[in-house]
């Protein structure tokens, strides 16, 4: 896994850049990351680099963390995670931030998402239902048949059914930071990701997208461009206004 860090999502905002065009952003809160241990390929076996989020109090973490916590001389901590192959230097007892990534970075944020309790094939499948009319009664939001009659004689596996609905992990790729604020320790990030405001979440390098792959360089050129068209096109406006004068 490339660099990454744990958060918090703090909730959503907007931002105006210097062309004044309006961005809704994603506030998350990235620090500070206390290293915990730095695992090697001698010591370990692979190499990796433990995190630590967010300060606790020692009687509410269980035995064996305490113990780990303390085997490595850090804080109590309510959240920790693993980041393999961390391609930055760094070394117990070390603290990193919102810093650790710069504006225009693109990154992979991973959250669980909300809740949703027991749901319907309809709200949790998008299933059509019945008809409301034509006699219809009783099967209005209703999945229908689900057997197979004689043969097979039992339901398929995987049928879509009525049931628990979110609290899954899920990944939104390929989200650019639009501002780094390493005093506050919190990102800007373009977009939304799946979770609630003030739930945990992974904020780590794209996977699929690398700085400085054709994508990126293409998206970059279009915004300048369209930046560049904008402001041309607004100096040609005050023209025209300055003519009728």
């Amino acid at each position: 896994m490339p660099l990454g860090l744990l958060g918090k999502k703090l909730g959503h905002t907007r931002v105006y850049d210097a062309d004044g065009v309006l961005t809704p952003v994603t506030v998350v809160l990235v620090g500070p990351n206390r290293v915990i241990q730095v695992k090697t390929t001698k010591s370990d076996g692979y190499n990796a680099v433990q995190l630590g989020f967010d300060d606790q109090k020692e009687s509410r973490l269980s035995k064996p963390v305490v113990g780990h916590l303390k085997k490595h001389n850090a804080a109590p901590v309510k959240r920790i995670k693993e980041f393999r192959d961390f391609s930055k230097e760094v070394k117990p007892g070390e603290t990193i931030g919102a810093d650790l990534f710069a504006v225009g970075q693109f990154v992979d944020c991973i959250g669980i998402t909300k809740g949703r309790g027991f749901e319907g094939v309809v709200g949790r499948w998008s299933f059509r239902g019945g008809d409301m009319t034509h006699g219809a009664k009783g099967w209005h939001r209703r999945s229908g048949a689900i057997g197979q009659r004689l043969f097979p004689g039992t339901v398929r596996r995987g049928l879509k059914m009525p049931g628990h609905m979110g609290s899954v992990r899920r990944t939104a790729q390929n989200l650019e930071i639009v501002q780094v604020r390493p005093d506050d320790n919190v990102l800007l990030i373009r977009g939304n990701f799946p979770g609630s405001e003030g739930d945990y979440c992974i904020v780590r390098e794209a996977k699929k997208l690398a700085i400085n792959s054709r994508r990126v360089l293409a998206i970059h050129a279009a915004r300048k461009k369209a930046k560049e068209l904008a402001a041309g096109a607004g100096k040609t406006d005050k023209k025209a206004a300055a003519k009728k004068k």
